[in-house]
């Protein structure tokens, strides 16, 4: 009977194994992914390495520069900071000529009926400027029509005493 117990237990592991092999297998990457896995690998090591050769440079740079820098620093100070306001100044006036050309190319773009980015908000805009200042003659011609008729209700009380 004990042997009976045992090669059962026997198979319910064999079993097991052989549920946990095909479960492994099913899950198991593809020769595609671990090639991709092995690339991607390769690839990180090698910019890792590119990057620290170029920390070592940029340090070694800036060891041998610096005593030149420093000899050169009452010319070089005064220089960068011109450079500075120049590049500035250049920045600036070229950032303003793009918003310049691009305002005037979606002003043209809009007035040849192109419907531009924004279009629809401008056209609903002057649609409200516009209904306002109906709205506002309307209010205006009722005031001044009541003006009109009190003068003359005020004229003609006065003029009967």
């Amino acid at each position: 009977m004990s042997s009976a117990v045992d090669q059962q237990k026997k198979d319910q592991l064999t079993d097991r194994a052989h549920e946990l092999y095909y479960r492994a297998q099913q899950n198991a990457p593809t020769s595609r992914q671990i090639l991709g896995l092995v690339t991607l690998l390769v690839a990180g090591g090698l910019l890792l390495l590119l990057g620290g050769l170029a920390l070592t440079g940029t340090t070694i740079t800036v060891l041998l520069a610096t005593p030149v820098l420093i000899f050169f620093s009452p010319v070089l100070i005064p220089l960068a900071v011109v450079a500075v306001f120049i590049i500035g100044g250049l920045l600036g006036a070229s950032t303003f000529g793009v918003a310049v050309v691009s305002a005037i190319s979606w002003a043209y773009n809009y007035y040849k009926g192109r419907h531009p980015f924004g279009a629809d908000r401008i056209d609903e805009v002057r649609h409200r400027l516009s209904d306002t200042a109906s709205q506002i003659k309307e209010k205006a011609r009722e005031y001044g029509s009541e003006a009109k008729g009190f003068v003359q209700s005020k004229t003609d009380t006065s003029l009967a005493a």
